[in-house]
């Protein structure tokens, strides 16, 4: 891959490069990242879309929700990228990225762009290299780049540490007042979106969206959001309805946290979160690539499975002896 030649091309738009470029940084192998880490400063931060996250429970209708709010979007002229995280076989390590084919309209939408992705081993419902597959999707010019994650539970928050809004889809009868003040993904949404308020399911997703609303007043004011935000609102993604009001709420939530100077802050924290984030997965990669340390964790495994040493102090020591190798 010519470098300069794909950056380029990636700010001209051209979808093909943008997907190869994808590929492209989400490689393990040694070359392939020093190539990426190469292509992402040819194509600097000079764009800056609107990061939106979104989580949910396996069912929901993120998919569904998804399409309909892309292509409301793309109708208002604005470019749209959809990162969509699969979840891997644990057994297998195999994904099935079958998301486009659940947003049909939308993947043949000209101005959309769909691409599904392994989570792999990573935890927080999102795959490890997303991050960097947001920052070309705002070199291609993308105004909007929407991340799907997995369906998760209350403690998959990484979504939130890469979004500059992140909301949380619901089914109706989701939980109650108690269920919404729990710590965790609720304290951290911007807003929830309670789903499949159509049909006879509407009045109970009413309802869910009550108790909801009544549980965010319940919990401490977070200093980024104005008096009335985090808050809930009840959609239909099946029966695009509500949608547009949703969208409205996002705005004004956008707009004023960049009025007060939150989203650079934010942006800030999150860069600093994702480094050290970073230094994690490198010092993890070098103790398990030397060929020493693989011999030492071997044997302590061996030790820690027969009983003879404790995991804490196993582990203390195979990273002792991997830092007094390294010095």
């Amino acid at each position: 891959m010519d470098i300069a030649t794909t950056a380029d091309k990636i700010k001209r738009g051209d979808r093909r490069s943008l997907a190869r470029a994808i590929t492209l940084v989400e490689s393990t192998r040694a070359q392939d990242r020093a190539a990426a880490a190469d292509l992402l400063a040819h194509l600097g931060t000079e764009n800056q879309a609107l990061r939106i996250g979104l989580s949910g429970t396996p069912g929901v209708g993120k998919s569904t929700f998804i399409e309909r709010f892309g292509m409301m979007l793309t109708g208002q002229g604005m470019r749209v990228a959809v990162l969509a995280v699969d979840p891997s076989s644990t057994r297998s390590g195999g994904s099935i990225l079958g998301d486009k084919t659940r947003m049909d309209l939308l993947s043949r939408d000209p101005n959309a762009f769909i691409r599904p992705s392994p989570s792999q081993t990573q935890l927080g419902g999102v795959a490890r290299r997303t991050r960097e597959a947001i920052a070309l999707c705002e070199a291609a010019n993308f105004d909007i780049v929407l991340v799907e994650t997995v369906g998760v539970g209350q403690s998959e928050t990484a979504v939130a540490e890469m979004s500059d809004l992140f909301l949380l889809l619901l089914a109706p009868a989701g939980g109650d007042e108690l269920q919404g003040v729990k710590r965790g993904i609720m304290e951290t949404c911007d807003m929830i979106l309670v789903n499949k308020a159509d049909g006879d399911l509407k009045l109970q997703a009413m309802r869910t969206c009550a108790d909801y609303s009544s549980a965010l007043h319940l919990m401490r004011k977070r200093p980024q959001d104005p008096d009335d935000f985090p808050k809930a609102v009840a959609v239909s993604a099946l029966e695009d309805d509500g949608i547009g009001a949703a969208w409205d709420e996002m705005q004004t939530l956008a707009a004023w946290r960049k009025d007060s100077g939150i989203w650079d802050a934010r942006r800030t924290q999150q860069s600093r979160f994702w480094f050290h984030e970073e230094v994690r997965a490198g010092l993890l990669s070098q103790l398990t690539s030397d060929s020493a340390v693989k011999a030492q964790l071997r044997m302590l495994e061996d030790d820690v499975t027969a009983g003879k040493i404790r995991p804490a102090h196993a582990a203390e020591t195979l990273i002792s002896k991997f830092f007094a190798r390294s010095g």
